[in-house]
């Protein structure tokens, strides 16, 4: 899934992706919630998410939380920790998770003497560069339900790249609350907004719980461009 995620924006040789598959690591399980990495931590480590979704988020010196990235299945989640040494943000598990763990060294080793793998994950940098710089417009420009609308036609279409069919309707795992320190909105007004979502069709929700129904709608209401995705490659070499 890794590698697959790595092909969707980059091209890399067989022998390149059979490199990375050899690379030794670890497994390791979390449940919701579970730190992933603090902020201050010395990176010695690069983990990938296998299963579930972790986040990442900023804490105000008042314990204010602003949740600054989502990350799915496929995700290196701290490819940054090969060029800088200390974390500068929290990782956490928003559902249970399953993580590959490679040592940083590894990969250093990897890269080395293989530009393209470099290459790709400079590339995988620079488009979650890309998609922070969509969120900060996001936040600061869009009003709460196209704010809203634009998330989940992110995250429906995130997961579609790495997926290995079509995907239908998906359950979005946030709460209301989390959803509130990831847009900059009360959970009042996220309930308010998904009531609007769920009167245009474009969502359901069950308990807690938002299942993405109509992707068209969404578009529609978050006037909604995946360039910033930078999904640019269908067929490998």
């Amino acid at each position: 899934m890794f590698i697959r995620k790595l092909l969707s924006h980059s091209r890399l040789s067989t022998d390149d992706q059979q490199a990375i598959a050899s690379l030794p690591f670890s497994l390791r399980r979390l449940e919701p919630n579970e730190y992933i990495l603090r902020e201050g931590d010395l990176a010695k480590v690069c983990p990938v998410l296998l299963s579930g979704f972790a986040y990442r988020q900023k804490t105000s010196a008042d314990g204010g939380r602003q949740i600054v990235a989502l990350k799915i299945p496929g995700d290196a989640l701290d490819f940054q920790s090969l060029y800088v040494d200390i974390a500068d943000h929290n990782l956490q598990a928003l559902t249970p998770v399953e993580l590959a763990v490679f040592a940083q060294k590894d990969f250093e080793a990897l890269v080395a003497p293989r530009p393209n793998i470099a290459r790709a994950i400079i590339v995988d940098i620079l488009i979650e560069g890309s998609i922070s710089r969509e969120w900060l417009l996001n936040i600061g420009r869009r009003n709460a339900l196209g704010r809203l609308a634009h998330l989940l036609c992110e995250l429906y279409y995130r997961v579609q790249q790495i997926a290995l069919e079509e995907v239908g309707a998906f359950e979005f795992p946030l709460t209301q609350e989390q959803l509130a320190d990831l847009l900059g909105l009360t959970p009042v007004h996220i309930n308010r907004t998904i009531k609007i979502l769920e009167k245009e069709g474009a969502v359901k929700r069950v308990s807690r719980r938002l299942t993405i129904g109509d992707v068209d709608t969404l578009r529609r209401i978050a006037d909604f461009s995946d360039v910033y995705l930078h999904r640019t490659l269908d067929s490998l070499v």
